[in-house]
Protein backbone atom coordinates (compact mmCIF):
# COMPACT_ATOMS: atom_id res chain seq x y z
CA UNK A 1 0.00 0.00 0.00
CA UNK A 2 2.77 2.42 0.93
CA UNK A 3 4.54 1.78 -2.37
CA UNK A 4 1.37 2.49 -4.31
CA UNK A 5 0.80 5.78 -2.53
CA UNK A 6 4.43 6.79 -3.03
CA UNK A 7 4.31 5.98 -6.76
CA UNK A 8 1.14 8.00 -7.25
CA UNK A 9 2.56 11.00 -5.38
CA UNK A 10 5.67 10.86 -7.56
CA UNK A 11 3.48 10.75 -10.67
CA UNK A 12 1.73 13.87 -9.39
CA UNK A 13 5.08 15.68 -9.19
CA UNK A 14 5.78 15.48 -5.46
CA UNK A 15 9.00 14.54 -3.72
CA UNK A 16 8.59 11.50 -1.47
CA UNK A 17 10.64 10.35 1.50
CA UNK A 18 10.08 6.66 2.27
CA UNK A 19 10.78 4.96 5.59
CA UNK A 20 10.51 1.20 6.07
CA UNK A 21 12.29 -1.38 8.18
CA UNK A 22 11.57 -4.12 5.58
CA UNK A 23 10.71 -6.62 8.29
CA UNK A 24 10.19 -10.27 7.43
CA UNK A 25 6.60 -10.72 8.65
CA UNK A 26 5.95 -11.73 5.04
CA UNK A 27 8.38 -12.52 2.23
CA UNK A 28 10.77 -9.61 1.87
CA UNK A 29 11.19 -10.27 -1.88
CA UNK A 30 7.76 -8.79 -2.46
CA UNK A 31 8.73 -5.65 -0.54
CA UNK A 32 11.94 -5.37 -2.55
CA UNK A 33 9.95 -5.72 -5.78
CA UNK A 34 7.70 -2.79 -4.83
CA UNK A 35 10.64 -0.72 -3.62
CA UNK A 36 12.63 -1.24 -6.82
CA UNK A 37 10.21 0.94 -8.82
CA UNK A 38 10.53 3.77 -6.32
CA UNK A 39 14.30 3.71 -6.02
CA UNK A 40 14.59 4.33 -9.75
CA UNK A 41 12.82 7.70 -9.37
CA UNK A 42 14.98 10.83 -8.84
CA UNK A 43 12.47 12.44 -6.45
CA UNK A 44 12.34 9.48 -4.08
CA UNK A 45 14.56 9.19 -1.00
CA UNK A 46 14.59 6.00 1.07
CA UNK A 47 15.61 5.34 4.66
CA UNK A 48 15.64 1.86 6.12
CA UNK A 49 14.45 2.92 9.55
CA UNK A 50 12.34 1.35 12.26
CA UNK A 51 9.59 3.48 13.83
CA UNK A 52 10.24 1.74 17.14
CA UNK A 53 13.57 3.57 17.31
CA UNK A 54 12.80 7.31 17.61
CA UNK A 55 16.41 8.39 17.09
CA UNK A 56 16.39 6.87 13.61
CA UNK A 57 13.58 9.20 12.51
CA UNK A 58 15.62 12.32 13.17
CA UNK A 59 17.83 11.82 10.11
CA UNK A 60 14.85 11.79 7.75
CA UNK A 61 13.04 14.73 9.36
CA UNK A 62 16.18 16.87 9.60
CA UNK A 63 17.46 16.22 6.07
CA UNK A 64 14.64 17.89 4.13
CA UNK A 65 11.44 19.88 4.74
CA UNK A 66 8.41 17.61 5.11
CA UNK A 67 4.91 18.87 4.34
CA UNK A 68 2.93 15.86 5.56
CA UNK A 69 3.36 12.39 7.01
CA UNK A 70 1.35 9.43 5.71
CA UNK A 71 1.79 6.57 8.16
CA UNK A 72 1.06 3.29 6.40
CA UNK A 73 3.66 1.47 8.47
CA UNK A 74 2.22 -1.05 10.89
CA UNK A 75 2.72 -4.54 12.14
CA UNK A 76 -0.06 -6.24 10.21
CA UNK A 77 -1.96 -9.47 10.77
CA UNK A 78 -4.88 -10.13 13.10
CA UNK A 79 -4.09 -13.72 14.12
CA UNK A 80 -0.35 -13.10 14.43
CA UNK A 81 -1.08 -10.35 16.94
CA UNK A 82 -2.44 -12.91 19.40
CA UNK A 83 0.97 -14.58 19.42
CA UNK A 84 3.08 -11.41 19.53
CA UNK A 85 1.01 -8.63 21.17
CA UNK A 86 4.05 -6.70 22.40
CA UNK A 87 5.34 -6.29 18.85
CA UNK A 88 2.02 -4.73 17.82
CA UNK A 89 2.03 -2.30 20.70
CA UNK A 90 5.65 -1.28 20.03
CA UNK A 91 5.08 -0.73 16.31
CA UNK A 92 1.48 0.45 15.97
CA UNK A 93 1.30 2.60 19.10
CA UNK A 94 4.82 3.59 20.12
CA UNK A 95 5.80 3.94 16.45
CA UNK A 96 2.94 6.41 15.96
CA UNK A 97 4.00 8.28 19.10
CA UNK A 98 7.55 8.59 17.78
CA UNK A 99 6.25 9.93 14.46
CA UNK A 100 3.97 12.46 16.14
CA UNK A 101 6.79 13.65 18.36
CA UNK A 102 9.07 14.10 15.33
CA UNK A 103 6.28 16.03 13.59
CA UNK A 104 5.82 18.26 16.62
CA UNK A 105 9.54 19.02 16.86
CA UNK A 106 9.88 19.79 13.15
CA UNK A 107 6.62 21.68 12.64
CA UNK A 108 4.93 19.16 10.33
CA UNK A 109 1.21 19.88 10.49
CA UNK A 110 -0.54 17.11 8.47
CA UNK A 111 -0.84 13.46 9.47
CA UNK A 112 -2.63 10.68 7.60
CA UNK A 113 -2.95 7.53 9.70
CA UNK A 114 -3.89 4.11 8.37
CA UNK A 115 -6.41 2.36 10.60
CA UNK A 116 -8.57 -0.71 10.10
CA UNK A 117 -12.04 -2.13 9.62
CA UNK A 118 -11.08 -4.74 12.24
CA UNK A 119 -12.32 -2.25 14.84
CA UNK A 120 -15.94 -2.85 13.82
CA UNK A 121 -16.78 -5.95 15.83
CA UNK A 122 -20.44 -5.23 16.67
CA UNK A 123 -23.46 -5.47 14.36
CA UNK A 124 -23.61 -6.49 10.70
CA UNK A 125 -22.98 -3.17 8.94
CA UNK A 126 -22.71 -1.12 6.93
CA UNK A 127 -20.43 0.43 9.53
CA UNK A 128 -20.33 4.17 10.14
CA UNK A 129 -17.39 5.99 11.63
CA UNK A 130 -19.44 7.12 14.64
CA UNK A 131 -20.34 3.58 15.70
CA UNK A 132 -18.81 2.26 18.95
CA UNK A 133 -15.44 0.52 18.55
CA UNK A 134 -14.80 -0.27 22.21
CA UNK A 135 -14.51 -4.06 21.93
CA UNK A 136 -11.53 -4.89 19.68
CA UNK A 137 -11.13 -8.63 19.16
CA UNK A 138 -7.38 -8.68 18.65
CA UNK A 139 -4.25 -6.89 19.88
CA UNK A 140 -3.89 -5.66 16.29
CA UNK A 141 -7.28 -3.90 16.37
CA UNK A 142 -6.63 -2.59 19.88
CA UNK A 143 -3.29 -1.12 18.81
CA UNK A 144 -4.92 0.64 15.87
CA UNK A 145 -7.59 2.18 18.10
CA UNK A 146 -4.91 3.33 20.51
CA UNK A 147 -3.09 5.01 17.61
CA UNK A 148 -6.29 6.81 16.57
CA UNK A 149 -6.73 8.20 20.08
CA UNK A 150 -3.09 9.19 20.36
CA UNK A 151 -3.34 11.12 17.09
CA UNK A 152 -6.35 12.98 18.46
CA UNK A 153 -4.35 14.05 21.52
CA UNK A 154 -1.68 15.58 19.28
CA UNK A 155 -4.36 17.27 17.21
CA UNK A 156 -5.89 18.75 20.36
CA UNK A 157 -2.67 19.99 21.95
CA UNK A 158 -0.47 20.82 18.96
CA UNK A 159 -2.92 21.53 16.12
CA UNK A 160 -1.75 18.64 13.94
CA UNK A 161 -4.37 18.06 11.24
CA UNK A 162 -5.27 14.35 11.26
CA UNK A 163 -7.01 12.11 8.75
CA UNK A 164 -7.58 8.61 10.13
CA UNK A 165 -8.47 6.16 7.37
CA UNK A 166 -10.13 2.88 8.26
CA UNK A 167 -9.28 0.60 5.36
CA UNK A 168 -11.48 -2.35 4.45
CA UNK A 169 -9.58 -5.47 3.23
CA UNK A 170 -7.20 -4.06 0.63
CA UNK A 171 -6.21 -6.29 -2.30
CA UNK A 172 -4.68 -6.04 -5.76
CA UNK A 173 -1.42 -6.54 -7.69
CA UNK A 174 1.65 -7.08 -5.50
CA UNK A 175 -0.61 -7.52 -2.49
CA UNK A 176 0.35 -9.20 0.74
CA UNK A 177 0.87 -12.97 0.47
CA UNK A 178 -0.71 -13.51 3.90
CA UNK A 179 -4.05 -12.10 2.65
CA UNK A 180 -6.69 -14.40 1.22
CA UNK A 181 -6.90 -13.25 -2.41
CA UNK A 182 -3.26 -13.64 -3.42
CA UNK A 183 -2.93 -16.83 -1.38
CA UNK A 184 -6.00 -18.36 -2.99
CA UNK A 185 -4.86 -17.38 -6.48
CA UNK A 186 -1.52 -19.06 -5.91
CA UNK A 187 -2.97 -22.18 -4.33
CA UNK A 188 -5.55 -22.59 -7.10
CA UNK A 189 -3.01 -21.92 -9.85
CA UNK A 190 -0.67 -24.56 -8.43
CA UNK A 191 -3.37 -27.11 -7.56
CA UNK A 192 -2.84 -26.85 -3.82
CA UNK A 193 -5.61 -27.12 -1.23
CA UNK A 194 -7.10 -23.93 0.19
CA UNK A 195 -6.98 -23.51 3.96
CA UNK A 196 -10.24 -22.02 5.25
CA UNK A 197 -10.94 -20.90 8.81
CA UNK A 198 -14.62 -21.37 9.54
CA UNK A 199 -17.38 -22.41 7.15
CA UNK A 200 -16.61 -19.94 4.35
CA UNK A 201 -19.69 -17.81 4.94
CA UNK A 202 -17.73 -14.99 6.56
CA UNK A 203 -17.73 -11.94 4.29
CA UNK A 204 -15.48 -8.98 3.56
CA UNK A 205 -15.78 -5.60 1.94
CA UNK A 206 -12.83 -5.93 -0.44
CA UNK A 207 -11.25 -2.68 -1.65
CA UNK A 208 -8.95 -2.48 -4.67
CA UNK A 209 -5.52 -0.97 -4.06
CA UNK A 210 -5.88 1.83 -6.64
CA UNK A 211 -9.00 3.09 -4.88
CA UNK A 212 -7.21 3.03 -1.53
CA UNK A 213 -4.28 4.96 -3.01
CA UNK A 214 -6.62 7.61 -4.39
CA UNK A 215 -8.51 7.98 -1.11
CA UNK A 216 -5.30 8.20 0.90
CA UNK A 217 -3.96 11.04 -1.21
CA UNK A 218 -7.28 12.89 -1.09
CA UNK A 219 -7.08 12.67 2.70
CA UNK A 220 -4.06 15.00 2.65
CA UNK A 221 -6.50 17.91 2.56
CA UNK A 222 -7.16 19.80 5.83
CA UNK A 223 -9.84 18.05 7.87
CA UNK A 224 -9.10 18.97 11.47
CA UNK A 225 -9.49 15.52 12.98
CA UNK A 226 -11.63 13.03 11.09
CA UNK A 227 -12.01 9.26 10.94
CA UNK A 228 -13.06 8.11 7.46
CA UNK A 229 -13.93 4.67 6.07
CA UNK A 230 -12.48 3.59 2.73
CA UNK A 231 -14.25 0.48 1.46
CA UNK A 232 -15.23 -1.11 -1.81
CA UNK A 233 -18.96 -1.18 -1.08
CA UNK A 234 -19.48 -4.84 -2.00
CA UNK A 235 -19.75 -7.57 0.63
CA UNK A 236 -18.27 -10.82 -0.72
CA UNK A 237 -18.35 -14.12 1.13
CA UNK A 238 -15.23 -16.24 1.26
CA UNK A 239 -17.01 -19.00 -0.62
CA UNK A 240 -18.05 -16.62 -3.41
CA UNK A 241 -14.47 -15.34 -3.64
CA UNK A 242 -13.20 -18.90 -4.07
CA UNK A 243 -15.81 -19.64 -6.74
CA UNK A 244 -14.92 -16.49 -8.69
CA UNK A 245 -11.19 -17.23 -8.58
CA UNK A 246 -11.63 -20.90 -9.47
CA UNK A 247 -13.72 -20.00 -12.51
CA UNK A 248 -11.13 -17.53 -13.76
CA UNK A 249 -8.23 -19.90 -13.20
CA UNK A 250 -9.99 -22.99 -14.51
CA UNK A 251 -9.32 -24.78 -11.23
CA UNK A 252 -11.28 -27.12 -9.02
CA UNK A 253 -10.81 -25.95 -5.43
CA UNK A 254 -9.98 -28.41 -2.69
CA UNK A 255 -10.80 -26.98 0.73
CA UNK A 256 -9.25 -27.79 4.09
CA UNK A 257 -11.41 -26.35 6.85
CA UNK A 258 -9.98 -25.25 10.18
CA UNK A 259 -11.73 -24.06 13.29
CA UNK A 260 -12.92 -20.47 13.08
CA UNK A 261 -10.66 -17.99 14.84
CA UNK A 262 -12.14 -15.99 17.70
CA UNK A 263 -10.32 -12.87 16.50
CA UNK A 264 -11.86 -12.99 13.02
CA UNK A 265 -14.91 -10.89 12.18
CA UNK A 266 -17.97 -12.47 10.59
CA UNK A 267 -18.46 -9.55 8.20
CA UNK A 268 -17.01 -6.17 7.28
CA UNK A 269 -18.99 -3.60 5.32
CA UNK A 270 -18.14 0.07 4.92
CA UNK A 271 -20.52 2.98 4.92
CA UNK A 272 -18.52 5.41 2.75
CA UNK A 273 -20.90 8.37 2.94
CA UNK A 274 -18.37 10.44 4.88
CA UNK A 275 -15.62 9.70 2.36
CA UNK A 276 -17.83 11.06 -0.41
CA UNK A 277 -18.76 14.15 1.60
CA UNK A 278 -15.30 15.06 2.92
CA UNK A 279 -12.95 13.71 0.25
CA UNK A 280 -15.09 13.47 -2.87
CA UNK A 281 -14.07 9.81 -2.94
CA UNK A 282 -15.87 6.69 -3.96
CA UNK A 283 -14.52 3.34 -5.17
CA UNK A 284 -14.04 3.15 -8.93
CA UNK A 285 -12.87 -0.46 -9.39
CA UNK A 286 -15.56 -3.08 -8.84
CA UNK A 287 -14.74 -6.51 -7.47
CA UNK A 288 -14.86 -8.37 -10.79
CA UNK A 289 -12.42 -5.97 -12.45
CA UNK A 290 -10.18 -6.00 -9.38
CA UNK A 291 -9.93 -9.79 -9.42
CA UNK A 292 -9.08 -9.79 -13.13
CA UNK A 293 -6.28 -7.25 -12.61
CA UNK A 294 -4.87 -9.16 -9.66
CA UNK A 295 -4.84 -12.46 -11.55
CA UNK A 296 -3.24 -10.76 -14.57
CA UNK A 297 -0.45 -9.47 -12.34
CA UNK A 298 0.07 -12.89 -10.79
CA UNK A 299 0.32 -14.55 -14.18
CA UNK A 300 2.75 -11.93 -15.49
CA UNK A 301 5.02 -12.38 -12.46
CA UNK A 302 4.45 -16.04 -11.70
CA UNK A 303 8.08 -17.03 -12.31
CA UNK A 304 9.15 -15.33 -9.09
CA UNK A 305 5.87 -14.82 -7.22
CA UNK A 306 5.33 -18.57 -7.21
CA UNK A 307 8.47 -18.92 -5.07
CA UNK A 308 7.18 -16.65 -2.31
CA UNK A 309 6.18 -18.11 1.02
CA UNK A 310 2.38 -18.14 1.31
CA UNK A 311 1.17 -18.48 4.91
CA UNK A 312 -1.45 -21.16 5.53
CA UNK A 313 -2.66 -19.27 8.61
Amino acid sequence: MGAGVARRLLELGHCVVGLDNLNDYYDIRLKEYRLSFLLAHPRFVFYRHDLRQPASLEEAFAAQPIAAVINLAAQAGVRYSLLHPQLYYETNVMGVLHLLEAMRRHGVSKFVLASTSSLYSQGVGPYREDQPVHQPRSPYAASKRAAELLAYTYHYHYGIDVSVLRYFTVYGPAGRPDMSILRFIHWLATDQPLHIYGDGRQARDFTFIDDIVEGTILALRPLGYEIVNLGGGEVISLQLLIDELAQRLGARPRLIHHEAQASDLERTWADTTLARELLGWQPAIDFQVGLDRTIDWYRANRDWVGNLHFHAD
